[in-house]
């Protein structure tokens, strides 16, 4: 039997154009020869749908969409993630399916088991767990088919009462189909070949798994789909962040080669930025970004993940000078644009804020300048590229990095501003190493930019460092607060200084607030902010 493997990219709700795009790979499969095809989880409806979920004309469209799609099964079958209603009035009202296809109708549902509820995931919310386990028989060929977080209750994290797999061995299938949304972190290809090994070797069955490929606001799926044999041995991988159609008969996976993707961490955070992007832009029917540049490096990648996502002629950066800016901050802004491509606005600010310190004369008699005079710069750049965004129909990509969120360093309505944030979820320390991996073949982000000390250039002199701890023992600090969890009394015994332990800790619970108003993260860690880390803005606990 010969199966196709389908990682498409889908948008969230659009269950006409979805159909589209399965029913168009259906038919092109079939050209090929193929004796089955096999789409991702809840491919008909996008993931996450999260809340359409509650409508119940949209599970009636999915569920009418279904029927559509078996209509072209006709010398092919698929196999296809859908939402599907619950009939039993006990439970949740909807399951979330997979619909195999045949001959033109539906021949068989299974339904997922184990539903996640950690991390971004919360489909416990919508849907009912199932608890029948049945395989499904085609072409003489027994197939144990589960969904996503069915096949990854491994034995060192089993999180779950009961295992589906362990069923479905006992009906001794030929081979394993997963269909997954499996999320993108940096870390995610190496734990799902871990994981998806694990069950291989366990009930020594290849498996056949497919993902989803592109990015839902800010959940980025890498694809990564793939065919394991019974030895654990990849023997296909699918490219990473790309749409694909790949073909694998079942009587040649044993004498197959390995075939492994090897991506270093900053090649994996870079497409899957630029994916964000492109994705963001696209689906919501924009072109055209716009952004800060402040001769600083978080703006600088910045602009070069943009640019590579929607070409030099889409981004238009504005360099917005204070009084306190320095001469290579301007300098470098513009050989970068020059190195990109791309044109840019040059708007000066001075005039503003003198007017606005004029303005406020009085009400601030007798205080001395400091943080609300800085601040206030940076609200003012943030109304300008408000108004060009406005005025022009683009979207303002933010700046800031993890680091800074994490802690607060940025002004709501200020530098905070924006419909997307590139690198709210890559720490200082990454944002350099990702650089120079951009620079490995040639000099695209000017290298004054990359070894100059860091600073806002919001007052005379002005240097991160001023502010924070250096961003090598910042950035170690939060990745263990944040993606590991470790407490302060953890983060002491790792060595940690007694006092730094306490500010920064303070910091990152102070200023949720901020990152409550902040624009959607893409998500590229184990751990971002967003709807990954969900935390009370207003508490008391380390």
């Amino acid at each position: 039997m010969k199966i196709c493997i389908a990682q498409l990219n889908f948008l969230v709700g659009d269950y006409k154009g979805n159909a589209q795009k399965i029913i168009l790979s259906i038919k092109e499969a079939k050209g090929e020869s193929a004796d089955l095809i096999v789409f991702p989880e809840l491919a008909v409806c996008g993931y996450p749908p999260l809340d359409l979920l509650t409508y119940p004309n949209f599970v009636d469209h999915c569920e009418e969409t279904i029927m559509e799609i078996a209509k072209e099964c006709h010398g092919i079958a698929a196999i296809v993630g859908c939402p599907s209603r619950n009939p039993d009035i006990m439970g949740k009202n909807i399951f979330n399916s997979a619909f195999f296809l045949e001959d033109g109708k539906v021949k068989q549902v299974v339904h997922k088991a184990l539903l996640p509820t950690y991390d971004v995931f919360d489909e416990y919310r919508y849907f009912e767990p199932f608890r029948e386990f049945n395989t499904v028989t085609y072409k003489n060929t027994r197939i144990a088919l589960t969904i996503c977080e069915d096949l990854w209750d491994v034995e060192e994290d089993l999180m779950y009462t009961v295992c589906p797999m362990d069923v479905l061995y006992d009906q001794k299938p030929d081979i394993m189909i997963n269909i997954a949304a499996s999320p993108f972190s940096y870390m995610q290809p190496e734990k799902r070949k871990s994981v998806l090994k694990k069950n291989v070797l366990k009930y020594s069955l290849p498996l056949f798994y497919v993902n989803h490929a592109g990015a839902q606001t800010e959940m980025i799926f890498d694809g990564g789909s793939m065919v394991i044999n019974k030895d654990g041995k990849v023997v296909r991988e699918l490219d990473y962040f790309k749409e694909s159609l790949s073909y694998t008969s079942i009587s040649d996976i044993a004498s197959l080669p390995e075939r492994e993707n090897s991506w270093s961490k900053e090649e994996l955070i870079v497409e899957a930025l630029i994916t964000g992007i492109r994705d963001f832009f696209s689906k919501l029917g924009f072109k055209k970004a716009t952004l800060g540049l402040s001769g600083g490096v978080d703006s600088a990648i910045v602009l070069t993940l943009a640019v590579k996502a929607l070409g030099p002629d889409n981004v238009i950066p504005v360099m917005m000078p204070s009084p306190y800016s320095s001469d290579h901050s301007i300098s470098d802004s513009v050989q970068l644009c020059k190195n990109l491509g791309c044109t840019f606005k040059h708007i000066q600010i001075g005039s503003v804020f003198g007017s606005m310190l004029d303005t406020l004369k009085v009400e601030f008699e007798g205080t001395a300048e400091g943080v609300t005079e800085e601040n206030l710069q940076a609200r003012l750049r943030g109304v300008i590229l408000m108004a060009l965004t406005n005025k022009f129909g683009y979207i303002l990509l933010n700046t800031s990095n993890k680091s800074e969120v994490a802690v607060g360093y940025g002004t709501l309505y200020g530098d905070m501003c924006g419909g997307l944030s590139v690198i709210g979820d890559v720490y200082k320390t990454e944002v350099y190493s990702v650089c120079r991996f951009i620079n490995r073949d040639q000099e695209i982000i000017p290298e004054n930019i990359l070894t100059k000390a860091p600073s806002a250039e919001l007052r005379p002199g002005q240097k991160d460092s001023d502010s924070l701890p250096d961003y090598d023992i910042l950035d170690k600090l939060l990745y263990q607060f944040i993606e590991m969890h470790n407490s302060p009394d953890e983060l002491r015994k790792k060595g940690f200084p007694d006092e730094l332990v306490s500010k920064v800790v303070r910091l990152v619970n102070l200023n949720e607030y901020k990152r409550f108003q902040a624009p959607p993260i893409l998500r590229v860690s184990p751990k971002a902010f967003g709807m990954g880390r969900r935390m009370p803005l207003v508490g008391r606990y380390f």
